[in-house]
């Protein structure tokens, strides 16, 4: 049957190692300590954006991400930045007859980065375009809009159960857990990984489950 894999982008199919290290440089603070202060919000169900609030208390995010682009040092995609298995893969889906697409909680910006990376898919949107984000319903129907499909012939691949397959599943979607990133192994054996229809190691195991007729 023909599947539509809809993919998340941080630590699904893009690395954020120099997000995060932009932001570090931007802060005047040693990298790893930003790092290390994402890896602890991470661990407390906080949003990912509090370890900048824990250095910067009172800091405006989004003045500042306009002070960053202002400034040269903006948002920064490159084909160094995506996982080595993600253009083998979403090429191998879409000659196999499955629709890709890519939707994630990013910025307007990083869907203007991604599209201009000439990806194999169908198509990307960002929460930042769409006006909502993970985990809230109204991006997940946004995403079945793209789709043009019913819901259980889209499977919607994510890293972090509780914004990507928990609620894609809410919505009547099928899941693939990645175990990759920070969220991915940090969350790996919750239960919300292990309600996901599939839990992956790479992408490269997608292409299996797309000859996977419905359950």
């Amino acid at each position: 049957m023909r599947w539509t894999f809809a993919f998340d982008v941080g630590e699904t199919i893009v690395r954020d190692d120099r997000y995060w290290a932009s932001w570090a440089d931007c802060l005047d603070v040693p990298r790893h300590t930003l790092s290390a202060l994402v890896g602890a919000v991470v661990a407390q169900g906080r949003d990912n954006a509090d370890a900048i609030r824990l250095l910067r208390p009172g800091i405006d995010l989004a003045v500042e991400y306009r002070a960053k682009e202002a400034a040269g040092k903006g948002e920064v995609l490159e084909e160094i930045d995506l996982y080595p298995d993600v253009r083998s893969t979403l090429t191998a889906l879409q000659d196999a007859g499955h629709r890709v697409l890519i939707a994630g909680n990013q910025t307007i910006r990083a869907g203007e980065l991604l599209r201009a990376l000439d990806l194999p898919a169908d198509a990307i949107a960002t929460s930042g375009e769409w006006g909502i984000a993970k985990p809230d319903p109204g991006f997940f129907r946004h995403v079945l809009e793209l789709a043009d499909s019913r819901p259980q012939h889209v499977v919607y691949v994510g890293d972090h159960p509780a914004h990507d397959t928990r609620p894609a599943r809410a919505m009547g979607l099928r899941t693939a857990h990645i175990r990759r990133g920070p969220w991915g192994f940090l969350w790996a054996d919750s239960s919300d990984a292990a309600d996901a229809d599939w839990q992956i190691s790479s992408l490269v195991e997608l292409i299996d489950i797309g000859h996977i007729s419905e359950k």
